[in-house]
């Protein structure tokens, strides 16, 4: 988890970035980014978090699903906050994921399958019903494979692969949605994967939480227009599992550090 920092008994975010303008967090698996009629019951999101943590009010730039880790910008301004969703949409913006799917993915692929955009609880069936699809590509690279001796379905051993993943546009529940469509399910997805293997995960590995994290994100800097790379180290359980399995050394070092904070100033981004 990156929840990890303590003040004054308050739980903090992990912050990666920080300037004048935004601010990026690795967000831990399970927790929201903002208020959702989906889960009416959770009291903690990631917005309120970080407002509270930096003094300041945040605006969330995109989204990350409440399982899945990794880097969740914000703006300090609506202004700010427009111009790097701008961005997002344009394509602008450089996104890689890491995810153990089920099976021996591909050495590498482009998944280009458009997506019917799927509705909250919130929604009347009937104002989904003329949603057309959208175009949804996501590009993906096998990073290792693994067979595992256990009789996991009706073989007598269990396969998964460690997948580097580049997604190209950004549609709801992309990812998980995409690799279930090439069976390759994410493994710890509840919705889109399958029960058995995430079974297995919890039981031989104590894993409970989907095997998705975003690792990296470059976007264009709202007032520079310089690049800004931000990286969001793998959490404590994600490193754990990949060292069981055997995985770590196929990951940059830079994934599995913990870099201090980075707020430079105008004058270093000029």
């Amino acid at each position: 988890m990156t929840i990890a920092v303590k003040e004054r008994g308050r739980a903090q975010l992990a912050i990666i970035y920080q300037d004048d303008v935004m601010v990026a967090v690795n967000k831990p698996s399970g927790l929201l980014v903002h208020r959702s009629p989906i889960d009416r019951h959770e009291t903690r999101f990631a917005l309120q978090l970080v407002r509270d943590q930096v003094g300041r009010r945040v605006y969330p730039v995109h989204r990350l699903d409440k399982p899945t880790s990794g880097v969740l910008l914000f703006a300090f301004s609506p202004e700010t906050a427009r111009q790097l969703v701008e961005h997002f949409a344009a394509g602008t913006v450089a996104k890689s994921y890491l995810a153990v799917v089920r099976g021996y993915a591909p050495d590498e692929g482009t998944i280009d399958y458009p997506l019917v955009e799927e509705p909250d609880k919130c929604d009347y069936p009937s104002t989904m019903a003329a949603k057309e699809p959208q175009q949804a590509v996501t590009g993906y690279r096998c990073l290792a494979r693994i067979e595992l001796p256990s009789a996991v379905g009706r073989y007598p051993s269990a396969r998964y692969s460690l997948v580097s993943v580049s997604p190209r546009t950004g549609r709801r529940h992309q990812l998980r949605r995409h690799f279930k469509h090439i069976f390759h399910p994410i493994i710890g997805d509840t919705r889109y994967g399958e029960g058995r293997h995430n079974r297995f995960f919890r039981q031989e590995f104590d894993s409970h939480r989907l095997l998705l994290h975003a690792a990296e994100l470059t976007v264009p800097h709202p007032v520079t227009g310089a690049p800004v790379e931000l990286i969001a180290p793998l959490g404590r359980d994600l490193m754990e599992l990949l060292t069981q399995l055997g995985w770590l050394a196929c990951l940059p070092e830079h994934w599995h550090d913990s870099p201090q904070p980075c707020r430079p100033s105008f004058q270093e981004l000029h």
